[in-house]
C-alpha cells in the first residue's frame, strides 16, 4: 500500500516567531497549529463541540466545513471504517431543497441550498500551494502540478484543489481496513480517479461502480447521460468485503434451473465435480477424475454429499452434484448497478432535497463495506441518505454538512420517524446549544444564523440573503382540515436593535396580509420594543376565534431554553415528510 499520508497526531514544541522562544503548540491532526482562541471556528469555540473521543459510541451530526472539522481534533486517525461521499460535481449549477406549499406540493419559493461552482481564487490558490509545500506524498504534488498544466487555472482545477485536500484527511480518518466510496459523474470521475490513485496508491483502486441513475436524456449528437460514477478505493490490504447478491433473472432460471425435482419439487441443477486447478486425484467408486482434471471436492465432502442424495451420474459414470436454486444466494452483485431506481416525484422516501440518493444504493455500500457497529462517516451528509442506511443497519455515524438547514432536516427526519426518543442516540455539534454558540454563528455567517432562527420555529427561511423588509421567514399555521393556512412573518436581528424594527415588522405584516409576526432578537428587548409590541393590535384565529398578540418578540436565549411563540396550533412542517417508519418492522427504512 502506499505511504501513509496521516501526519502526526501529538503536540511538538515550536519556536515563537515574536519572541524567540520555544513555546508548546498543539498542532491539528494534519500538522497544522492549532489557530489562537480569538479564531478558532464555531464547532470548536462553542461549549457544545464535545471532542468525539468524549463520546466514543454517539452518532454525530456536524455543522461546518468538512476540510475545517477534518483538520480538527473530532474525528481521530484511523477511527473510521467506511467513507461514503456525494460532492458536488462543478455542474456549474445551484441546487435547492424544495419546500412544501400550503397545498402540500412543492413551493415556487426554494431555498437555495448550495451553489456546486467552484472558482480558482485566492482562496484555492493558498489551499493549492499549501497542498504542494505541505508533507505530502510527492504523488498527489505530482497529480496537482500535471493537472494545473494540463486544465489550467479554472474553476475545474479549483475543484480539484478542494477535493484533494478533503480526500487526503479522509484517507487520515479511515482505519486499514476501511473503504472509501466516491460518488460522481462522468464529467469529473476521470480526475478525481488521479487524484485517489495519488493518496490511496493505484494498487488501492478496488471498483469503478456504473450506477444507472435515470432511463434517458435526449441529447444533441451525443449519446444520453443516464449513469453515475462511484470510485472505490481500500485503505489497506485487507478491507472488510461482504458480497452482496441480487435475484436472479428469469430466464437465467428457466435455462440453467430447468430441471425439477418430482419429489420435492425443487428446482436445481447439475454441475461438474471436477476442477482444472490441483486438487485431489483420489479415486470415487473405482473411478479417477478424467484427463489431467482434479475433484473440486475432498473425498469426505464426496461423502457427504452422495448421503444427502445430492451427487447423481453422467451416462459414462462421472459424478455430478445437483444445486437447488432455493439454497443459491443469488447472483454476486457485479459493478454495473442497474437494479436501483433514483428517487422521483412519487417516491415514499423524497424529502425534497436536490441530490438526494435512493436508500438501496446506500444500503449496499454500507453492508458490503462495513459491519455492525463499524462507523460510517459521510461529509457531504445533505438530506441524510447515509446516516438513514447506517442507521437501519446497525452502523454507528457521522454526518457533516456546511449548511445549518441540512442539518436541522436530518435532526427533524429523525425525530419524526423514531419520535424524540432518538435524539439520546445522536448528537448535535456546531450548532448552536447555548447563547456562546448562537453568537459565534452569528459572527460567522448572520445569514445562517437568521436560517436557524426560523427554523426553530418551525418556519421556511428566505431563499436568499436580499433586502427582505425585515422579513426573514414564514412560519405557516393550519386553519381548516383542507389545507389553507394563515402566514407568520418571522424577523430575526443578530445586532442592535430598536423600536422600529417592531414597527417595521407591524408594518409588512399589514401590507403583506400576514396573520402575525414574530421578532427573534439576541438581545433583550426595550421597554419601548415591548410597547411598540403590545400596541400592534390582536390576530383572531378563524376555527375559534381565540385571540393572539399579532406581534411577539422573544428572543434567542428563551428559544434555547424551549419557549416558543405562541401560536392558535402546532405550525405545518415546511419540508417534505416521507412515510414514518413502523416500529418492530425491520423492512422499513429510516425516512421511508
Amino acid at each position: 500500500m502506499p505511504t501513509s499520508v496521516r501526519p502526526p497526531d501529538h503536540a511538538r514544541p515550536q519556536t515563537g516567531q515574536a519572541t524567540g522562544q520555544t513555546r508548546s503548540v498543539d498542532l491539528l491532526p494534519n500538522g497544522h497549529p492549532q489557530p489562537p482562541a480569538h479564531k478558532l471556528h464555531l464547532w470548536q469555540t462553542s461549549r457544545m463541540a464535545i471532542n468525539f473521543g468524549g463520546k466514543p459510541d454517539t452518532n454525530k451530526l456536524i455543522y461546518g466545513d468538512n476540510l475545517e472539522i477534518l483538520r480538527g481534533n473530532l474525528i481521530p486517525s484511523q477511527s473510521v471504517d467506511l467513507v461514503y461521499l456525494d460532492p458536488p460535481f462543478n455542474s456549474n449549477r445551484s441546487y435547492n431543497i424544495l419546500f412544501k406549499d400550503k397545498s402540500g406540493e412543492e413551493s415556487p419559493a426554494q431555498i437555495e441550498a448550495f451553489d456546486d461552482t467552484w472558482n480558482w481564487s485566492h482562496e484555492t490558490e493558498a489551499l493549492y500551494l499549501e497542498l504542494l509545500e505541505g508533507d505530502h506524498p510527492l504523488a498527489i504534488k505530482d497529480a496537482l502540478e500535471a493537472m494545473r498544466r494540463l486544465l489550467g487555472e479554472n474553476d475545474v482545477l479549483a475543484y480539484l484543489t478542494m477535493m484533494t485536500a478533503r480526500l487526503i484527511e479522509l484517507h487520515r480518518v479511515l482505519k486499514s481496513t476501511g473503504s472509501l466510496y466516491l460518488h460522481c459523474d462522468p464529467t469529473a470521475s476521470h480526475y478525481l480517479k488521479i487524484v485517489l490513485d495519488a493518496i490511496f496508491g493505484p494498487e488501492a483502486f478496488l471498483s469503478e461502480i456504473i450506477w444507472k441513475r435515470t432511463s434517458a436524456h435526449n441529447r444533441v449528437r451525443r449519446f444520453g447521460p443516464v449513469h453515475d460514477v462511484i470510485l472505490h478505493y481500500a485503505k489497506g490490504s485487507s478491507p472488510t468485503w461482504n458480497p452482496q447478491y441480487v435475484p436472479y433473472d428469469q430466464d437465467y432460471i428457466d435455462r440453467d434451473y430447468r430441471r425439477i425435482e418430482e419429489t420435492t419439487g425443487r428446482r436445481y441443477r447439475i454441475s461438474d465435480m471436477t476442477a482444472n486447478r490441483p486438487g485431489s486425484r483420489h479415486e470415487w467408486k473405482g473411478m479417477p477424475p478424467p484427463g489431467n482434471r482434479f475433484w473440486a471436492y475432498s473425498l469426505e465432502s464426496m461423502e457427504r454429499l452422495e448421503a444427502e442424495g445430492k451427487i447423481v451420474y453422467s451416462t459414462r459414470g462421472y459424478p455430478q452434484v445437483k444445486r437447488y436454486l432455493d439454497e443459491m444466494p443469488g447472483q454476486l452483485v457485479q459493478d454495473v448497478w442497474t437494479d436501483i431506481a433514483p428517487i422521483n416525484n412519487r417516491a415514499a422516501e423524497k424529502l425534497g432535497y436536490p441530490t438526494q440518493k435512493p436508500l438501496a444504493l446506500l444500503e449496499r455500500i454500507i453492508a458490503t463495506s462495513s459491519n455492525e457497529g463499524d462507523v460510517v462517516l459521510d461529509p457531504f451528509c445533505g438530506c441524510g441518505t447515509t446516516i438513514d442506511a447506517a442507521q437501519r443497519l446497525g452502523r454507528r455515524w457521522i454526518g457533516i454538512d456546511i449548511t445549518t438547514l441540512a442539518i436541522d432536516l436530518i435532526d427533524a427526519r429523525l425525530r419524526h420517524t423514531f419520535t424524540e426518543s432518538i435524539q439520546k442516540n445522536y448528537e448535535i455539534l456546531g450548532i448552536p446549544r447555548d447563547v456562546d454558540g448562537a453568537q459565534a454563528l452569528f459572527k460567522r455567517s448572520p445569514f445562517e444564523f437568521e436560517r436557524w432562527c426560523v427554523m426553530l420555529v418551525s418556519g421556511q427561511p428566505n431563499d436568499k440573503q436580499v433586502a427582505d423588509k425585515g422579513v426573514d421567514g414564514v412560519v405557516r399555521i393550519p386553519i381548516d382540515q383542507k389545507g389553507a393556512s394563515h402566514r407568520v412573518l418571522v424577523s430575526v436581528k443578530g445586532g442592535a436593535t430598536n423600536p422600529g424594527h417592531v414597527r417595521d415588522l407591524l408594518g409588512t405584516v399589514e401590507s403583506q396580509k400576514a396573520a402575525m409576526g414574530v421578532f427573534i432578537s439576541m438581545k433583550k428587548p426595550t421597554k419601548a420594543m415591548q410597547d411598540a409590541a403590545n400596541h400592534s393590535g390582536l390576530y383572531t384565529f378563524p376555527p375559534n376565534g381565540e385571540k393572539f398578540p399579532r406581534i411577539q418578540l422573544i428572543t434567542v436565549e428563551e428559544l434555547l431554553e424551549g419557549k416558543r411563540p405562541r401560536l392558535p396550533v402546532t405550525p405545518m412542517l415546511p419540508y417534505f415528510q416521507a412515510k414514518r417508519r413502523e416500529e418492530g418492522n425491520p423492512q422499513e427504512t429510516l425516512f421511508d
